[in-house]
């Protein structure tokens, strides 16, 4: 594969004083075979082994006394609302975490999410699915507890670069088709200077991997932490970017192969950077979740009974719970030491939304989070939606068009108010 690697477009350092990190992880894989996630033809087929592991991995920071917990999951999405609720009570009852961004990597190999402890919802029919999820809660808090346990000063820096050949467009047929091509680190290091941990942000569908293979598996994303932690001696967390359009751009690559292409790319990145400590360490956090009509009119009986078919019913009974009425996602926004923003959504965001919010956000570097503190389906952009294909007009996005440009203005708004640029009115001052 030809690759183009343009130099760091942006970079921004952090660290020291009132500055520390720590990193955790727990293997999440399924011990029973339990429904797989992400492919609609798999219906409600169990899983049949292992191919390689899913991982929780943990980075929690702690700027100025303000903590916030970052956790990259090999899983087609974050847990649902009932079990990110008690994880996050959790840690803050246990680790005073009062923050939290929990994205998936969003494999396609990963389990379903989506089932409940109720009669014709999952329970009796998909109890190994049901003990699952309460293993993966446990599983994602003691990675943060862990993580939390391990702080220690640090010192960190953020980059970028632009990869050309890594991802594509998979809906558009105009050009040029958008991309967001920002391979995206956050390095932390020890203060003598031992690599801590690095965070990568990258967008590109997990789908490597053909429905007809029902084994776990992380799909390239493994192979990408395997290869990168290697290199570099540190601990590796990915959560995906906006790849609701994107797929990988493979050239002929096995799916370990585009993983250790990627992370090579992120080695030579990662190197580049030089850690520095800061003198004033802060931590700065809105959370808003949105509600907006459904597009899917799941209280027809008829509509209702042809997804059950095209899936399978228990899974689209707790799906209609969460959307005939409306479809509520969650927006975060961390903004560390006034320069480096995090915006995370629960749901597959195209990425022109990403690409748009960077430009206008004006920060030294900006982090964006799909999948991420829940799942809420496809936010296409307005002039995607008018163009119509997958994830832009069909049964598959859920919430209205125009909901994403709605949250990305949001998010727009919070990061000036957070660096004062703009004054917040009194009633949204606080944030949610």
């Amino acid at each position: 594969m030809r690759v183009h690697y343009l130099p760091i477009i942006r970079a921004a350092s952090l660290a020291a004083q009132g500055f520390r990190a720590g990193t955790a992880r727990r293997d999440v894989t399924p011990t029973e075979p339990v429904p797989m996630w992400g492919y609609a033809d798999r219906h409600a087929e169990l899983s049949s082994g292992v191919d390689d592991p899913l991982y929780a991995d943990a980075l929690v920071i702690d700027a100025g006394g303000s903590k916030l917990a970052i956790v990259g999951l090999d899983l087609g999405r974050a847990p649902a609302d009932p079990s990110l609720d008690r994880i996050l009570a959790r840690i803050r009852r246990e680790a005073g975490i009062e923050h939290a961004l929990i994205g998936g990597s969003h494999t396609h190999n990963g389990p379903v999410l989506e089932l409940k402890d109720e009669e014709g919802k999952g329970k009796g029919k998909f109890d190994a699915a049901l003990r699952y999820y309460r293993r993966l809660e446990d599983s994602i808090v003691a990675a943060v507890i862990e993580a939390n346990g391990k702080l220690e000063p640090a010192r960190a820096a953020a980059g970028s670069a632009r990869l050309e050949k890594f991802n594509r467009n998979r809906q558009s047929k105009l050009e040029p088709k958008p991309s967001d091509r920002e391979l995206s680190l956050l390095r932390v290091d020890t203060m003598d200077g031992r690599p801590l941990a690095i965070l990568v942000n990258w967008a590109a569908h997990p789908t490597t991997i053909p429905s007809s293979r029902t084994r776990f598996s992380a799909d390239y994303v493994g192979a990408l932490k395997l290869e990168l932690t290697k290199a570099t001696g540190a601990a590796t967390v990915f959560i995906q970017g906006a790849a609701g359009d994107q797929a990988t751009n493979r050239a002929g690559l096995k799916t370990t192969e585009y993983g250790a292409a990627l992370a090579a790319e992120a080695v030579k990145l990662a190197q580049s950077l030089a850690p520095t400590p800061i003198e004033k360490p802060a931590l700065q956090w809105r959370q808003e979740r949105f509600r907006f009509a459904p597009r899917v009119d799941l209280k027809n009986p008829a509509v209702a009974a042809g997804f059950e078919q095209a899936f399978f019913p228990e899974l689209i009974r707790n799906y209609r719970d969460e959307n005939a009425d409306s479809v509520r996602p969650v927006l975060s926004v961390a903004l560390l030491n006034g320069e480096i923003a995090m915006v995370g959504v629960s749901g597959e965001f195209f990425s022109q939304h990403a690409v748009r919010l960077k430009e206008r956000a004006r920060v030294k570097h900006l982090f964006f989070f799909g999948y991420c503190n829940g799942y809420h389906h496809y936010f296409p952009t307005i002039e995607a939606a008018a163009e119509g294909g997958y994830g832009a007009s069909g049964p598959e996005t859920a919430a209205a068009v125009g909901a994403g440009e709605q949250m990305m203005d949001k998010a727009l708004l919070w990061l000036y108010e957070m660096r004062g640029q703009i004054r917040p009115l009194a009633h949204t001052a606080a944030g949610k």
